[in-house]
C-alpha cells in the first residue's frame, strides 16, 4: 500500500492532516496532490500556511504553478537537472569554489516563478539544492531541516512505534480506517509526551521522541486503571481539548 500524507508542523512534531491511498506503486501525480490540497483548503486559509515543504519527487511545472494559483508558498529540494534560470542545478554547483560552502541565487528563475535557491553539498557530497518563495536564501536550509519531521511520523507509524508495516490488511476501505485510528493514536500520544521532560544527547536533540514518550505513558495509565479510579487516564483525555491543538505552523509532504 502506498500513502499520500499532507502534515502540519506543530511544536517540532509532523501532525497529519490529510492523506490519500494510492492505487499504484512509485510517486504520486500532480493531480493527486492539488487534490489532496484543495480538501486541505477546505480546513484552513491559503494565509495560514507558511509553506510546503516538499522533497525531489513533488516537482514539476504544473505542480509549481498549481500551488501559485492556490496562493500556497513552497520550499522544495530540487534534482541536479532542475533549471535554475535556464541552468540546469549541477551546473551551478560546478561553479562552487573549493572554499565555499554554498551558494545563493535571489529570484532564480524556477518552474516558471521567481524563487530563491540554496545549493550545496551534504556532508556526503551529495548534491543538496532547495528552492523557496516563501523564505530568505539564508534561512531556508534552516527552514527545510522541518522536513525530516514527516519522516520521524513515518517511522512513529511504522517500525518505530505503532507498526503498521506487520497489517495483512490490503483493502483499501480498511487500511484507510486503519491509518485513521493511528493517526488518532499517534496525535494522542504526541499531546501526552510533548510535555515531558527527557534527558539531551550531545547533539541537543531528545534521547526519546515525543512519540515514545507519549505513547508509553499511555499504555501504562492504561494498565494503571484497571481496578482503580482511572484518574490518571481521563486525566490523558482531556488533552483532546481543542485549545491543546493550537499553532500549526507549516505544511509538508
Amino acid at each position: 500500500m502506498n500513502a499520500l500524507v499532507l502534515a502540519v508542523h506543530w511544536r517540532g512534531v509532523a501532525v497529519p492532516l490529510l492523506f490519500e491511498l494510492l492505487p499504484h506503486s512509485g510517486n504520486s501525480g500532480t493531480r493527486t496532490r492539488l487534490t489532496l490540497l484543495d480538501e486541505a483548503l477546505t480546513l484552513l486559509d491559503c494565509c495560514d500556511v507558511a509553506t510546503i515543504y516538499a522533497d525531489r519527487e513533488f516537482i514539476g511545472q504544473a505542480w509549481i504553478q498549481g500551488l501559485a494559483e492556490r496562493g500556497l508558498p513552497i520550499t522544495v529540494r530540487l534534482r541536479v537537472d532542475a533549471s535554475i534560470d535556464d541552468l540546469p542545478a549541477g551546473e551551478w554547483l560546478e561553479g562552487l569554489q573549493p572554499d565555499e560552502k554554498a551558494m545563493l541565487i535571489d529570484n532564480a528563475v524556477v518552474y516558471g516563478l521567481p524563487m530563491n535557491v540554496v545549493l550545496t553539498r551534504t556532508d556526503q557530497g551529495e548534491p543538496l539544492t532547495v528552492a523557496s518563495n516563501a523564505t530568505k536564501g539564508q534561512h531556508i536550509l534552516k527552514g527545510y531541516r522541518k522536513r525530516w519531521e514527516i519522516e520521524c511520523l513515518f517511522r512513529a507509524l511504522k517500525t518505530k512505534g505503532f507498526r503498521l508495516e506487520n497489517t495483512h490488511m490490503t483493502l483499501p476501505a480498511h487500511v484507510t480506517r486503519l491509518l485513521c485510528l493511528l493517526t488518532l493514536a499517534y496525535v494522542w500520544s504526541v499531546l501526552v509526551g510533548i510535555a515531558q521532560e527527557t534527558a539531551l544527547k550531545t547533539h541537543g536533540r531528545r534521547a526519546w521522541s515525543v512519540v515514545t514518550l507519549g505513547l508509553q505513558s499511555l499504555v501504562r495509565a492504561s494498565f494503571r486503571q484497571v481496578g482503580a479510579s482511572g484518574d490518571e487516564l481521563l486525566d490523558l483525555i482531556q488533552l483532546w481539548m481543542p485549545h491543546q491543538t493550537i499553532g500549526a505552523e507549516t505544511v509538508g509532504y
